[in-house]
C-alpha cells in the first residue's frame, strides 16, 4: 500500500497556511508578508488574518501578489463562541471567498448570541474552505472541544509561533485521540506568523499538485495530498501487513505512531531509507510517520488508514 500523495502525478509545492498581517495583529502589510515568503523559497501562502470586528473582519485580497513563481490562497482565522475553558474559538479557514458573511465577533472575547465554533467552521466548509483546528495546545482545547468541530479537515500538528512564543506548539495528542475515534483528519504544520518575534519560516506543508494554483492546491489539501515539515523531506512511504518502508532526506530517527501507545522507532545516522517491522502497530486501523533530522527538525506524514 502506497499513500496517494506518493503515487499521483505532480510536484510538491511548499506553503504556509497560517499567517497574519497588519490587517489584524501582524506587524507587516500584506504585500511585504507575501514578498518575504516568496524570497524564502515558498511557492504559496495563505494570509489568514483574524476575522473579528476589531479589525473590520478582514479577508486579505492577495491576488495582486501572485506571479509565475508564487501564488496565494484567500483565508482567515475565524473566531466565534466559547470553548469549554470560556475562551474564544480559533478556526483556520483556507480557501474562503472574498466575501464571507461576517460573524458576530466584535473582539477577542466570546459574547452572547454568537455562532458556536462548530457552526462557523461548518459555514466555512460549506463555502469551499479547507478547515483546520488551530493550535489546540495553545488554546487549552479539550478533546470534547475538538470533537465538536465535525467540519474540520485537519488539525495543526505543529504551530511555529506557539513554539516560539509560549512553548505550546503541539497538536499530536488531540489529533491521535480523534483518529482513535475514527475521524479521518490530516495534519498541518504552520507558522502562525506575526513577524513581531521569530515566528516565521518554521513550519509548512508540502502539497502535491500538478499546478501551483489556488484551485489545484486547495483540492490537494482537501484530498490529503501533502505532508508537513520543519525541514526534512518525505519522498516515499509504502507498507504491507508487517513492514513499512520510508524514503526521506537524511534523518536520524524514523517513528511510526498508531492507536493508543503503539509506536515503533528506528534510530541511526544519515538515514535515507529504512524498513520498519510494525509489530503491534500492525493492529491499528491507522498509522502515521514522523522523521527527525540531526538538528531535531521533524516532518510528519498524514495518517494512513489501513
Amino acid at each position: 500500500m502506497i499513500p496517494e500523495v506518493f503515487q499521483i502525478d505532480g510536484k510538491f509545492w511548499r506553503g504556509n497556511l497560517h499567517t497574519h498581517s497588519n490587517l489584524s495583529d501582524g506587524l507587516l502589510d500584506p504585500s511585504e508578508v507575501c514578498r518575504r515568503y516568496q524570497a524564502e523559497g515558498y511557492d504559496f501562502l495563505a494570509l489568514t488574518d483574524h476575522f473579528v470586528g476589531l479589525f473590520d473582519y478582514p479577508i486579505a485580497d492577495t491576488a495582486s501578489y501572485r506571479n509565475d513563481r508564487f501564488t496565494t490562497i484567500l483565508g482567515a482565522e475565524l473566531h466565534s463562541g466559547a470553548m469549554q475553558n470560556g475562551e474564544l474559538w480559533h478556526i483556520l479557514a483556507v480557501g474562503l471567498p472574498r466575501k464571507f458573511d461576517q460573524s458576530n465577533s466584535p473582539h477577542f472575547l466570546p459574547i452572547a448570541d454568537q455562532e458556536s465554533g462548530p457552526e462557523i467552521a461548518e459555514r466555512a466548509r460549506d463555502v469551499g474552505a479547507f478547515v483546520a483546528i488551530a493550535h489546540p495546545q495553545w488554546s487549552g482545547m479539550t478533546l470534547a472541544d475538538a470533537r465538536s468541530i465535525e467540519s474540520a479537515h485537519a488539525v495543526e500538528i505543529y504551530n511555529h509561533g506557539c513554539a516560539v512564543g509560549c512553548d505550546r506548539p503541539d497538536g499530536t495528542a488531540i489529533l491521535d485521540l480523534l483518529l482513535a475515534e475514527g475521524r479521518q483528519l490530516t495534519a498541518i504544520a504552520t507558522d502562525d506568523a506575526h513577524f513581531k518575534e521569530p515566528d516565521h519560516f518554521g513550519g509548512w506543508v508540502m502539497v502535491k499538485a500538478k499546478e501551483n494554483t489556488p484551485d489545484a492546491l486547495l483540492k490537494a489539501l482537501k484530498n490529503g495530498h501533502f505532508y508537513s515539515s520543519e525541514g526534512p523531506e518525505l519522498h516515499h512511504i509504502e507498507l504491507d501487513k508487517k513492514e513499512l518502508t520510508v524514503r526521506s532526506s537524511s534523518v536520524s530517527t524514523v517513528i511510526v505512531q498508531a492507536k493508543g501507545s503503539a509506536t515503533v522507532a528506528v534510530h541511526g545516522s544519515s538515514i535515507t531509507q529504512t524498513k520498519i517491522k510494525l509489530g503491534r502497530v500492525s493492529q491499528s486501523e491507522w498509522l502515521r510517520v514522523t522523521v527527525k533530522d540531526s538538528a531535531g527538525k521533524r516532518a510528519w506524514s498524514n495518517p494512513i488508514w489501513r
